[in-house]
């Protein structure tokens, strides 16, 4: 199933980026095979793939009660792999909403492979515009994607839309620090096409516009320099290995991206941990 969108700006860009070859075998080879979002580590030399898996655990156990009779719906689902694991692990329904076709390709053939995919719809398509009914879900979740969108907040709103009264969103993004340096910051915001991130502040706020109270923020801000460290030195490490893959120039980008972003978490400007609002209205 695919929505037919006439994308543009940030969200047309982040659409070509993840659907380029450098970049798709970039994160299935070097970012863990399965998840594309940012992991919890306890050493600082623990694999991607590990920590990554921990995320996920950590946010499910959030939530009041996930099983069978469950609806997900996974915004920026990337490869799938949290689909994945939740269906695996709850026996839930979760929908993949991606921007990216080329990923969803792999993603429906990862389903396929483990058996999973009577429980996992995969469907292209922007959260920007979610394609359900209202009250669709019990749960949305979210990985390190809202960041792409140019309006964050028609986001927040569609989650609201399609959550069921009492539902839960669960999600976690790279964000600016309430009082970041924009100017440091600048870097990052070249490399993602936009002007700025989301913020906490904006969050809270963005939430409680549309009906969502805040349950809790576990803030854990000082895994994301040390999550993005590992993954420049996993590609620095393996580098030789995907050569024929993953163009030199994107490769040397990559590290230069990677470091910002390290530099960003190091100097306080960027915020990484798990938000979970309810909607109340």
């Amino acid at each position: 199933m695919a929505q037919k969108n006439d994308y543009k700006g940030a969200v047309k860009a982040a659409k070509e980026y993840y659907d380029s070859n450098d970049a798709h075998n970039f994160y299935y080879r070097i970012w863990g095979g399965e998840d594309l979002h940012l992991g919890i580590y306890k050493t600082r030399d623990e694999d991607i793939f590990t920590a990554s898996r921990r995320t996920i655990d950590r946010m499910a156990s959030y939530a009041d009660k996930i099983d069978e009779n469950t609806k997900i719906i996974d915004i920026g689902g990337g490869f799938s792999g949290s689909a994945r694991y939740l269906a695996k692990k709850f026996g839930c329904h979760v929908t993949v909403l991606n921007l990216s076709e080329t990923e969803n390709q792999r993603g429906r053939k990862m389903n396929k492979e483990q058996g999973l995919d009577h429980l996992i719809d995969v469907i292209d398509g922007s959260f920007e515009n979610i394609p359900f009914p209202d009250a669709s879900f019990d749960i949305v979740w979210s990985e390190d994607a809202i960041l792409h969108s140019e309006d964050r907040k028609k986001v927040v709103e569609e989650v609201s839309r399609v959550l069921k009264p009492d539902g839960e969103f669960i999600f976690t993004d790279p964000m600016q620090s309430n009082d970041c340096n924009e100017e440091e910051l600048k870097p990052i915001y070249e490399r993602i096409n936009l002007s700025t991130l989301g913020s906490p502040k904006f969050y809270r706020d963005a939430a409680t516009e549309f009906g969502l109270k805040e349950e809790h923020f576990e803030d854990l801000s000082d895994q994301l320099p040390l999550h993005y460290g590992r993954v420049k030195e996993e590609l620095e490490k393996n580098e030789h290995k995907i050569e024929g893959y993953v163009s030199r120039e994107y490769r040397e980008n990559m590290k230069r991206g990677l470091q910002n972003w390290v530099n960003g978490g190091e100097q306080g400007n960027l915020v990484w941990g798990i938000f979970h609002f309810r909607k109340t209205s």
